[in-house]
């Protein structure tokens, strides 16, 4: 088996960080998101891997994640020329994926417990496709399926009516009867080719459609406050102990609880924080409040301030900042500051679609 991960898109619900930035290269727990995906194929013992990028964020992606040989696996990168939907990705990848079945992965996507048992139930149930499922609460955000019997008998992308409380997540399995339909179905009305219709197409060809269900969690990341709560899950499950772990230096008069990782180079300075928290590399907090679930990437300076349930990336500056930030997502060198000059204003440099609250 072999897998097939995205990593392009335009990422507009994410901007502005997206203009500069792959949304997939986004950190959660201060791991860049695509890195959950990619451990998740290769914890499930798949070797070759296709990694589809487009033109704008090829080489941004391609030095990231270099050959796969930190997970153990081989790297096949894969254009796109456009965003012509997700059947048109497994379209553009099949020459990398030949006779062979597949799981097919959506980049932004966050799944606790890995994937090893779909693939088991993708085998058992011997079907063509093999699809997973989560209840959601707003299912016409997604591609829904209708059920009959424990059968899927349709998929419909994002219905005004949904036909069940269902998404489909971001994770596919196929063989490859999968190619046949996205080789035969037309543009959308949005000119894509959708996945969903790939799927109609092999129901009504006969083929067979399984599926399970995502029993633990799963995060579609596509919008900040998607991100913030898988940043959330994530903090609370992959930092295992209560006891911090302190690998940068701690100070006397710091206080620290709860679980915390404090990275190498980190500087924690005449402050408190409360896991669960992540202190990227060389990162500085000083005389200042961190928050339960925040992740404070590399090479930021925090001093007199307060932050909690944010996400701030690399070489961030708060400084002086009088009141808690919460809920807050920081694009790289983004800074809040307070002024000190004279008469005292307000000052905003901010990018398209950017969101500020005052108070």
């Amino acid at each position: 088996m072999k897998a097939l991960i995205t990593s392009g898109g335009k990422g507009t619900r994410l901007r502005p960080i997206t203009h500069t930035s792959n949304k997939h290269l986004i950190p959660i727990a201060n791991k860049p998101m695509i890195h959950f995906a990619i451990e998740a194929v290769a914890e499930a013992g798949i070797k070759d891997v296709g990694i589809v990028y487009n033109p704008d964020t090829g080489d941004e992606i391609k030095k990231a994640l270099g050959n796969g040989g930190q997970w153990g696996i081989n790297i096949t990168y894969i254009l796109q020329e456009a965003p012509l939907g997700l059947a048109h990705v497994v379209k553009v990848a099949q020459d990398f994926i030949g006779n062979d079945s597949f799981v097919f992965y959506l980049g932004d996507n966050v799944v606790v417990g890995g994937i090893r048992r779909f693939i088991e139930d993708f085998s058992k149930q011997k079907s063509n496709c093999h699809l997973v499922l989560s209840k959601v609460k707003d299912p016409e955000r997604f591609g829904v399926p209708e059920i009959k019997g424990k059968k899927i008998v349709g998929v419909e992308e994002k219905p005004k009516k949904p036909k069940s409380q269902y998404a489909v997540t971001g994770i596919y399995l196929y063989d490859p009867s999968i190619f046949e339909a996205v080789n035969s179905i037309k543009p959308s009305q949005r000119g894509e080719l959708e996945i969903s219709d790939a799927h109609h197409y092999l129901i009504k060809k006969g083929y067979k459609l399984g599926y399970s269900e995502i029993t633990g969690w799963w995060k579609d990341t596509g919008k900040p406050e998607d991100l913030l709560e898988a940043n959330r899950l994530t903090l609370d499950r992959v930092i295992g102990d209560d006891e911090p772990v302190l690998r940068g230096k701690v100070d006397a008069d710091s206080d620290i609880a709860g679980k915390v990782i404090i990275e190498k180079g980190a500087q924690i300075i005449k402050s408190n924080i409360r896991g669960p928290v992540i202190i990227g590399e060389n990162t500085i907090i000083e005389n200042s409040y961190i928050g339960p679930f925040t992740s404070i990437y590399y090479d930021c300076y925090i001093k007199n301030s307060e932050v909690e349930y944010s996400i701030i990336l690399e070489k961030c500056k708060i400084v002086d900042v009088d009141v808690r930030i919460e809920r807050s997502l920081l694009g790289r060198e983004a800074e809040i500051v307070k002024c000190n000059s004279k008469p005292r204003t307000q000052k905003f440099i901010i990018g398209d679609q950017s969101i500020v609250e005052l108070v």
